[in-house]
């Protein structure tokens, strides 16, 4: 096992992370920006280094100052948590040349599945279904011709995109003409990638993902499927492990997402998002290259610690567990926690916290660096914490959910806690009527 890993993220994965390493007896390094100074990761960590000021592209994104932090603290490895250079293929190459593991994947692996384009043919090869749509377009010429063949609405995507950036749905031709230079541009912007692919958008659908973990040399298991269809703009809410589907579907589900990982010989840990329709039938959409925000409900119902298998994949330790080991239980809920007014459109609420008090009791987790006169910082995303619950079952899981949210006191800023109540609340939800339009069609917002 390593002796010293560096934490290359922020917020709450970095203390996840390294709550994680302190129990296994890892030594931790964690960077931080010049805003972050008082993050209680920093406080928290064995080692601290500031990589730069608040723009990430010079602190969380700056390749040569992350590697030198690494390299004046003698880490042995990096932990890249999700979101900054967590899928960054180029990034892991670097680690590899400068004799830094890198916890995750293989470069080549993260290429190969990191575009959208290049996950659509490898999920081809693994006879697991796609959305009708296209590689990368060449131009706007093109892109006409293949949305006349799909039909439209079709939706235009980064292919090296994530997180809903970089697409924009088209339901007439005029409105593709307008969209394909604008969307080319953000995905230029956001990941210095402008190509795009195209697929059939389907109006009414639930996202379902399969969390897998692999040891790089044949052995692909899963720990189950999630539910993460309640979203905003492509941004997930809340996710639920595991979802409601019928069994039989689950089953073809969980089976695709192994079979496609193995195509790959995946390392470490992963996700592959799939599409459900109204008719049962499923799509893969693509693999995340890393741990997500919603690992957390799937620890729950394994009661496995991801972090943990994935330095010992990384180390050398390999993957013990089989996929007989692996037995799932009771129901998860997570809700994350916003800084954004969702009475306002979900406008960003940075400030001080002046009071802070999260809940507790059986089966309730909180997974936050927040704390009462901690000061969020405007510079990054709003994500402040995860509140995750684990019952029995999906109703009592709904109660405990709802009862923690209402002891959740986050003062000084607007959260996303009261939404969250009034969904626990909605009979659509209560029975699990639960589509990525559901903001739209089954709440009063």
């Amino acid at each position: 096992m390593f002796k010293k890993i560096l934490i290359a993220n922020r917020g709450e994965i970095a203390l996840r992370i390294i709550r994680t390493a302190k129990e296994m007896g890892v030594k931790t390094v964690v960077i931080y920006s010049q805003p972050d100074v008082n993050s209680l990761a920093v406080l928290l960590a064995d080692e601290s280094v500031c990589v730069g000021p608040a723009e990430s592209n010079k602190s969380y994104l700056n390749i040569p100052n992350v590697l030198s932090a690494a390299l004046i603290t003698g880490a042995e490895a990096i932990h890249p948590g999700y979101g900054f250079m967590s899928e960054n293929p180029d990034f892991a190459e670097m680690c590899r040349d400068h004799g830094i593991i890198f916890i995750g994947p293989t470069p080549e692996s993260m290429r190969e599945l990191g575009s959208k384009a290049g996950g659509r043919d490898i999920a081809t090869r693994a006879g697991v279904p796609v959305v009708p749509g296209t590689g990368i377009l060449e131009n706007l010429d093109e892109a006409l011709l293949a949305a006349k063949q799909i039909g439209y609405p079709i939706l235009l995507k980064a292919s090296a995109g994530g997180g809903g950036r970089g697409q924009k749905i088209c339901r007439t031709q005029e409105e593709l003409k307008k969209n394909f230079p604008q969307a080319g541009e953000e995905a230029r912007l956001y990941f210095s990638d402008p190509a795009l692919i195209m697929e059939k958008f389907l109006e009414e659908f639930r996202h379902v993902e399969v969390q897998v973990m692999g040891d790089g040399e044949g052995k692909v298991l899963h720990m189950g499927e999630r539910d993460c269809s309640i979203q905003r703009r492509n941004q997930k809410l809340i996710e639920e492990a595991p979802s409601t589907l019928p069994d039989t579907l689950r089953q073809e589900i969980l089976a695709a997402g192994v079979r496609l990982a193995k195509q790959v010989n995946y390392k470490g840990a992963g996700t592959l998002e799939f599409i459900v329709d109204t008719d049962g039938n499923f799509y893969f959409m693509e693999m995340n290259t890393r741990i997500q925000v919603e690992h957390c409900v799937s620890e729950m119902i394994s009661r496995l610690d991801f972090i943990r298998l994935q330095l010992e994949i990384a180390s050398g330790e390999g993957l013990a567990l089989e996929q007989a080991d692996i037995r799932l239980e009771g129901h998860a809920i997570e809700c994350r926690l916003n800084a954004e007014d969702p009475d306002k459109d979900f406008r960003p609420s940075a400030g001080k916290l002046e009071n802070v008090h999260f809940p507790g009791g059986l089966g309730v987790r909180v997974d936050s660096h927040a704390y009462t006169g901690y000061s969020i910082p405007p510079h990054y995303d709003s994500l402040i914490g995860k509140l995750i619950v684990h019952a029995p079952n999906r109703n009592e899981a709904i109660a405990k959910m709802k009862r923690a949210l209402e002891e959740t006191v986050i003062e000084g800023i607007k959260t996303t806690v009261p939404l969250y109540i009034r969904i626990m609340d909605n009979n659509f939800y209560k029975r699990g009527s639960v589509l990525t339009n559901f903001l739209k069609t089954r709440m009063e917002m």
